[in-house]
């Protein structure tokens, strides 16, 4: 099968050039201003931007065990309409991805239902080390762990069980980063004034910066003293930035760090009008910390941007904040909000492809993927940054039917994705032939 785009405006490795591109099968074959062959279907892209497919390095996708909120097929349906083309998925489903029996049950799953690439990160616990170690670095991204709880039983919180970990592996350890205890005394303050019906607006003060600062300084200490490398998901406070370094290229960095795009879109600010539906852990704090994470983001501080999409019902949602979980679905609609933060003059387009493509294709070290090169495999994203549009119930894929961006409009959108050079998406229509792949990494010998 071969496509030739035509016209195309390529943005890649902090360039943009008008370019032709052809795909045969699965891989980008060539790149050139003129191209003249025969090819199966021509897209003129005349206009439109071409970029490398989204990598979202962070996604709950609910199965299995939590299939009634999302699952692998919604959940990359959606991935894929919003540009997103991989994902690594967290292993707090239901049972944890705790062994690798699991991890391997996930795997099958989605090598039937994706349409996006897929990696499942394995997770680590207070007593699986010896499941931990058999986890095999060619195909699977990571070690995940909670540092604060979170959704299902997963904290690991013994010091002997962490150093053992980040002493023993080579893997990559990807961390959510709040302290427990922490926590633990400030929901009691809460519950103390205001009982179960706490104001959604103190979730950030419950889930505060000190909670989240604690955590991750003691994670970076302890990948400083074990050499391990270690990966900070959703960051959220200026406090912590401070722990990240930007001298030194990516590719060289044992410690990295990662923000979402809630945590660049609402502050603590947001939460009298959206309640619950923005209430996410780490949580969404201030205006300060949020401009914080815009500079470190642009200075390099913090290597890529992720959606940490955590799909919940609508009615899970409505709950007192007791029993309001934590997350929302954000993977149709990731790459469109950053677009509008370009049009809006606040990143350029060439950061934002950096960010949420190339950067996570090298801190992954994922094989070949995440650029716009000859030879790599033909996950690509066309969008027209000049065709405004609004969320709203309609143009929702999530299974849960909800976003924390209704009612919000854009003036950017995604017209076509391309997945191991199949055209799965075109003009708000799924093709549903599924042709995600299994992410491979590439390991150092």
């Amino acid at each position: 099968m071969k496509i030739l785009i035509k016209n195309a405006q390529i943005v890649n490795e902090g360039k943009i050039i008008k370019s032709d591109i052809l795909i045969e099968n699965d891989l980008i074959s060539k790149i050139d201003s003129q191209i003249s062959e025969d090819a199966d279907q021509i897209i003129d892209a005349e206009g439109k931007y071409l970029l490398p497919g989204v990598i979202d390095d962070q996604v709950h996708f609910r199965e299995p065990g939590l299939t009634h909120k999302g699952d692998i097929e919604s959940e990359s349906r959606a991935a894929i309409a919003g540009g997103t083309t991989s994902f690594i998925e967290q292993p707090n489903t239901v049972p944890n991805a705790v062994t690798q029996e699991l991890l391997a049950d996930k795997y099958e799953i989605a090598s039937q239902k994706s349409f996006a690439n897929y990696g499942f990160m394995m997770g680590g616990t207070n007593d699986n080390l010896e499941e931990v170690l058999k986890t095999n670095p060619r195909n699977v991204p990571g070690i995940k762990l909670f540092l604060g709880s979170s959704t299902g039983n997963m904290l690991v919180d013994n010091p002997e069980t962490l150093e053992n970990i980040f002493s023993n592996t080579k893997m990559l350890i990807a961390v959510h980063c709040e302290d427990e205890a922490t926590i633990r005394a400030n929901t009691q303050k809460y519950l103390d004034e205001y009982g179960e019906d706490i104001p959604v607006k103190f979730h950030h003060l419950i889930r505060s910066e000190e909670a989240c600062y604690k955590s991750s300084s003691k994670a970076v200490e302890l990948a400083k003293k074990t050499g391990a490398r270690l990966h900070v998901f959703h960051l959220s406070t200026a406090k912590e930035m401070e722990l990240f370094r930007n001298d030194i290229p990516l590719k060289d960095k044992k410690i990295t760090a990662e923000v979402c795009v809630h945590h660049l879109t609402f502050t603590n600010e947001d939460y009298d009008t959206k309640g619950g539906l923005i209430k996410w852990n780490p949580a969404v704090k201030t205006q300060n910390d949020k401009d914080a994470l815009w500079e470190a983001l642009l200075d390099d501080r913090i290597d890529v941007i992720a959606t940490d999409h955590a799909p919940h019902t609508w009615e899970e949602k409505q709950n007192v904040y007791t029993k309001c979980p934590s997350g929302a679905p954000l993977v149709q609609h990731s790459l469109v909000v950053m677009l509008e933060n370009y049009k809006n003059g606040k990143i350029s387009l060439e950061r934002i492809v950096e960010k949420m493509a190339h950067n996570p294709a090298i801190l992954f070290r994922i094989e070949k993927r995440g650029f716009v090169k000859v030879g790599y495999k033909a996950d690509l994203v066309l969008v027209d940054l000049n065709e405004k549009w609004t969320v709203e119930k309609e143009n929702i894929l999530y299974k849960c039917g909800w976003s924390p961006l209704e009612g919000m409009s854009f003036q950017s959108k995604v017209t076509h994705t391309f997945v191991n050079g199949n055209l799965v998406y075109e003009n708000g229509k799924v093709n549903e032939e599924k042709f995600g792949e299994r992410l491979l990494f590439e390991v150092e010998e």
